[in-house]
């Protein structure tokens, strides 16, 4: 809970200058709400990475490698860049959820050891169920390209709630739409350098893992506004990931961005 300092006010304090007093408990008043409105923007976030692991993934750790990962989980390192897409084998980001078992349809190309004897016939195990994919509504808003770069990682609802770019260090970061900034900081863990742009009362996008920061809270920012420079803070690569979220929930920016 967010507790507020304590101050010791005597009467002169309102006798001498009440106009000066009603404003600094105005000014406090507006202190309070902003980091209110920080904290709901903040869970919104931080709520990713709270969800419940679905059977058949895994949501990776810090120092955790996808090798140690296939290892733990009894698979292969090519299985888990197959199923998940994966443009290479360190590309994977704390709190990203990772298929760990091959989708229904596919078998895995190492399969565990076979145990002497005969071979039981268990029931198979269900395979696991993607996670719903997200859209904006059709011309609700339009986007830029946050960057310029490849996109290495894409939405899919489930692991990714959004996409990554990536390119070389200090590569422009840009607003995809205009707004105003909601936060500009590093005080959330996982997504290093961030800013959160709220562009309407149901849209925000988010770009993680910047290296500089080049705007401040309650900043008003236009479309293609150099906001941030890409970087590797809190991540194993050079990249942006970047998010868009309509009313609290994260969508795939793919319909809302144009195509190159």
């Amino acid at each position: 809970m967010l507790s507020l300092p304590a101050q010791t006010l005597s009467a002169s304090h309102f006798a001498a200058a009440p106009g000066r007093v009603s404003a600094h408990f105005s000014a406090r008043a507006a202190r309070f709400f902003r980091w209110a409105v920080l904290a709901a923007l903040l869970a919104l976030l931080t709520a990713c990475g709270t969800t419940k692991v679905q059977p058949g993934y895994y949501r990776v750790q810090s120092g955790d490698t996808l090798t140690q990962i296939a290892r733990k989980q009894g698979t292969s390192v090519s299985n888990l860049v197959r199923w998940n897409n994966l443009s290479n084998s360190n590309s994977i980001e704390v709190g990203q959820m990772l298929r760990v078992q091959a989708p229904a349809g596919q078998a895995s190309s190492s399969p565990p050891t076979k145990s002497r004897g005969k071979a039981s016939q268990g029931t198979k195990s269900p395979a696991p169920t993607m996670g719903k994919r997200r859209t904006a509504p059709p011309g609700a808003i339009s986007l830029v390209w946050p960057a310029q770069g490849k996109v290495t990682r894409g939405y899919d609802g489930s692991g990714s709630n959004g996409i990554v770019i990536s390119n070389s260090t200090g590569t422009p970061v840009v607003a995809a739409a205009a707004g105003t900034v909601a936060y500009s900081g590093s005080g959330l863990r996982g997504y290093g350098h961030l800013v959160i742009v709220k562009h309407s009362t149901s849209f925000l996008s988010i770009y993680a893992h910047n290296s500089k920061l080049l705007v401040k809270e309650g900043q008003r920012v236009s479309q293609g506004q150099k906001i941030a420079e890409m970087g590797n803070s809190d991540s194993k690569q050079v990249g942006l990931y970047f998010e868009l979220r309509y009313d609290g929930q994260a969508v795939d920016p793919a319909g809302s961005l144009p195509s190159r």
